[in-house]
């Protein structure tokens, strides 16, 4: 696979203020700190206020990434949302936030692939880029799934958080590059991880409501089982098809799901703990928005820095799954 001439510019992300942790959800559910520990890895998530939705949290990521690419609004080319909790069916995520952002000149679109929502949002905008027929391209995981979670459910309840990550792509002059990228889905598994009703298939009613059909419904151990294997699988692919080994890698940063499928991906990759970047334990599952939040704070921290080799990979309803290798 020939490499993308694209780099990834700037990173901002966007963490609602409300932190709801464990034990506060112990008043919630019949759960404990102890239960939610020891099978997630997540003690807090972050909640959006009522009155913030989904592209008021994409909207100030982007706000960040953009100052600090140093690119104003009337300048941004593309705008590619991935999300699962848009604002509406209608418009897109997307167009909400060009909106809002005043970025009158951009084409705006939302990518549903769930958790793997900004893994494929990059890989679309890389092309689009590589194409000539954009200068930048302005990429946001984000997320209010609290929205769509069943509080009397606590096998989700304790996982789902809202926040967003932006990223700014631009092409380079070679020394930043995609290397390779790994991109698969399986629709035999949508039954596993989905929200049944709100859609064409089963339009709301007063039953649908009712029977909470219109939140988040997961069969987890399935969805464990072939998260594991695909991560693994997909990472593998990615490495090959960039002709790089572990060696090479600086830090992994993986969708934060579950601690345990992402210790299962360390291991079988045989990393440090160090290269593999973990946050999960702060904000929970915000599917699509994770790897961008997760890639701004490795990146502010100054975990990651300008050359290094680093890996990303996710799995999501659909079921999705992705990875990619990026010199930064």
């Amino acid at each position: 696979m020939a490499a993308i001439n694209v780099m990834i510019k700037s990173t901002g992300s966007y963490l609602p203020e409300k932190v709801l942790s464990n034990k506060d959800l112990e008043n919630i559910v019949d759960t404990t700190d102890e239960w939610i520990t020891t099978r997630t890895g997540i003690k807090t998530r972050r909640l959006a206020a009522e009155d913030e939705a989904t592209s008021d949290l994409a909207f100030e990521a982007a706000k960040v990434a953009l100052q600090r690419a140093e690119i104003s609004p009337e300048e941004v080319d593309l705008i590619i949302v991935g999300t699962i909790s848009p604002d509406n069916f209608f418009p897109s995520t997307g167009c909400l936030v060009q909106n809002k952002l005043g970025a009158k000149n951009a084409v705006a679109m939302d990518i549903n692939a769930a958790c793997s929502g900004y893994l494929f949002s990059l890989v679309i905008a890389s092309r689009l880029l590589d194409g000539g027929n954009y200068k930048n391209a302005l990429i946001i995981g984000a997320e209010k799934l609290s929205s769509f979670v069943n509080w009397e459910d606590r096998a989700t309840c304790v996982l789902f958080a809202d926040g967003a990550g932006a990223s700014v792509l631009v092409p380079s002059n070679g020394e930043s590059r995609l290397l390779a990228f790994d991109l698969g889905s399986d629709g035999s598994y949508g039954k596993d991880l989905l929200v049944p009703a709100g859609g064409s298939r089963q339009p709301a009613t007063i039953e649908t409501v009712e029977q909470k059909l219109h939140s988040i419904v997961m069969n987890g151990n399935a969805i464990f089982k072939i998260a594991v294997n695909k991560m693994r699988e997909t990472f593998t692919k990615s490495m090959e098809k960039a002709g790089v080994t572990v060696d090479d890698i600086s830090l992994v940063i993986p969708h934060q799901a579950n601690l345990r499928i992402i210790e299962s991906l360390r291991n079988f990759l045989k990393l440090p703990k160090e290269k593999v970047f973990v946050n999960i334990e702060k904000y929970g599952n915000t599917s699509a928005a994770s790897i961008g939040i997760a890639l701004d704070e490795a990146h502010q921290q100054g975990i990651i820095k300008r050359g290094d080799i680093i890996g990303l990979t996710a799995f999501g309803g659909g079921l999705t799954w992705g990875s990619a290798i990026i010199k930064f």
